[in-house]
């Protein structure tokens, strides 16, 4: 897409990239900074904002969001400068822990009317569990560090979000049904991961379906599909490999995606079947 024409159709915001610096991080070392000031261990901090030193540390150092709660404790405790209040308001939830080529995506999804995902490679990450998270990021090469699979998972956890909290947008997912057969992390993760799948597409607004192994008819065989609508009606695509990712804005090639994933809806098990086969398999384990 060309810089016109994100400006003509008012875009211009999500295609720039997202500025560099890591807002968790930075809100971390103001709260490590005023409470050292204020000569508090993190245990003693912990106790004052009710938080665990884990906790604590975990929002020092940008692994996780903290919540209004814990920026009003630690305001409180801190001396009410309004420090951390502001600086919570610079805070990019979820953004740290996303790879450089999905956050255009992940910020369009935000405002999104309707939402489409079809997956043959994991489950789709707004419907992962966080144990299922957590293995797939356990299997990442090269390893992360502890730090580095913490952000990936409160990223992951951050945009689920999305299902709970914006009830009048429409959802579809189609998955593969060899993908939960495959129990990645085991027998328990997989568990926790349907009973996850089958809570968060209970909603009206979400409608989940499984394509089933013997099919034998297959309109995505090119790969996993992720395609969305913009208030101003705009459609708009995304494409992922290896490393990559490709935001689709062509019309012509965003209006082909569109075709496979609608005549897909039709070769899938419809939403009861699929909810019922998660369930069969849920009882297997």
């Amino acid at each position: 897409m060309t810089t016109d024409n994100a400006e003509a159709t008012g875009d211009a915001d999500w295609e720039r990239e997202p500025d560099p610096s890591d807002s968790l991080r930075t809100f971390g070392a103001v709260v490590q900074a005023l409470r050292e000031h204020a000569g508090f261990s993190r245990v003693e901090f912990g106790g004052l904002v009710r938080f665990s030193k884990h906790m604590v540390e975990s929002v020092e150092l940008g692994r996780r969001m903290p919540d209004e709660s814990f920026v009003e404790r630690a305001e409180e405790a801190l001396g009410n400068t309004g420090a951390l209040r502001k600086s919570a308001r610079f805070l990019t939830r979820g953004e740290a822990g996303l790879a450089a080529w999905f956050r255009r995506w992940a910020r369009l999804e935000r405002v999104a009317v309707s939402l489409c995902t079809y997956e043959c490679r994991l489950v789709p990450g707004l419907l992962q569990s966080e144990g299922y998270a957590r293995a797939v990021f356990d299997n990442g090469i090269p390893p992360l560090s502890d730090e580095q699979l913490e952000a990936q998972v409160v990223a992951r956890l951050e945009r689920q979000k999305l299902l709970r909290e914006r009830p009048n947008v429409s959802f579809s997912f189609i998955v593969e049904e060899h993908i939960i057969r495959r129990r990645l992390g085991g027998r328990e993760v997989t568990r926790g991961l349907l009973d996850h799948m089958l809570e968060l597409s209970a909603p009206r607004n979400v409608t989940l379906q499984i394509m089933p192994m013997d099919a034998e008819f297959h309109a995505c065989l090119d790969g996993p599909i992720q395609l969305l609508e913009t208030e101003e009606r705009r459609r708009l695509a995304y494409s992922e490999g290896q490393q990559n990712g490709r935001l689709i804005s062509d019309a012509k090639e965003v209006s082909l995606l569109y075709q496979c994933y609608d005549t897909l809806r039709s070769q899938a098990l419809n939403p009861q079947d699929s909810r019922g086969l998660l369930e069969r398999l849920r009882g297997e384990l």
